[in-house]
């Protein structure tokens, strides 16, 4: 394995302001979310219809929501599923695409532009209509989002990875490695993947910032996560028509979560990639 290799795991990539934030704000919605399965400030699902609708207050610092439920208890509640769905979905993601990627790049040939029409076909159409369409078929459950968004990405990350390996395929190594007559399987995952392995774990940060979003946005739609879920998306969905009526933190809140915890880790993968462009 080459420095190239080993560059997205240098302390360098962590020197950076803009990357501490992001790795700040990741970390802080772990622990929120870890806080929310143990019950942490009010229960997020504990009904109290004489208090809907109050603002924010001493009582309860983000408001409460239609049915009385404490809007920061589900806020932190609901970083809960999000931070376990969308990792699922691009590790899932990542791994297809990667064993995608290396077969075009290493065969080529009639392997390599059948594979890269289907890709090419695939990420013709818009993501999230794709995802949307196929749960509407399937049904909505968290496994199949996890499978759904999985499925989506992996031919970025398979186009991403065949330009990497095709990087590859004429240095020495590769050589050296056909000579001793290892099989194109040991070559692929032995000796090529672990040289290829900056641009995956950068795509995978950039995927898994897409993965939050569009969890939240298939359950804005309907078709994510359901109720009675605190998810963010979810929660912005039911409270929308709210607002209207004035009620905005009902709906603020959770759309800032949502905003800021995608920013993180966009800032997270910025740091890697400059950590390998250094």
């Amino acid at each position: 394995m080459n420095a190239r290799a080993l560059a997205f795991v240098r302390p360098a990539w962590l020197g950076r302001t803009s990357t501490r934030v992001g790795v700040s704000i990741v970390l802080f919605w772990v622990v929120c979310a870890i806080a929310g399965a143990h019950g942490f400030l009010h229960d997020p699902y504990a009904a109290d219809p004489l208090n809907a609708l109050l603002p924010p207050s001493r009582d309860h610092a983000f408001g409460t929501d239609a049915l009385g439920r404490d809007v920061l208890a589900r806020v932190v509640a609901g970083a809960r599923d999000i931070l376990v769905i969308a990792p699922l979905a691009t590790l899932i993601g990542t791994a297809l695409g990667t064993l995608l990627g290396l077969a075009m790049g290493y065969w080529q040939g009639w392997l390599d532009d059948v594979l890269g029409r289907l890709v090419d076909a695939t990420l013709a159409l818009p993501l999230v209509i794709v995802a949307l369409i196929v749960l509407a078929a399937v049904g909505s459950s968290n496994a199949a989002v996890i499978v759904v968004i999985g499925a989506v990405f992996a031919p970025i990350v398979a186009r991403t990875v065949r330009a990497a390996t095709l990087g590859e395929m004429h240095l020495d190594y590769v050589a050296a490695a056909r000579l001793r007559g290892e099989s194109a399987v040991s070559i692929m995952l032995v000796e090529i993947l672990p040289n290829v392995l900056g641009p995956i774990v950068v795509e995978a940060t950039v995927r898994l910032g897409y993965a939050i979003f569009t969890v939240a946005t298939l359950s804005f739609l309907g078709f994510g996560i359901q109720p009675p879920s605190p998810d963010w998306g979810l929660a912005i969905a039911e409270n929308y028509p709210l607002i209207a009526g004035g009620a905005w933190w009902t709906v603020a809140f959770d759309a800032i979560a949502t905003a800021s915890l995608v920013v993180g880790v966009n800032l997270v993968a910025d740091g890697i990639r400059a950590s390998l462009d250094a």
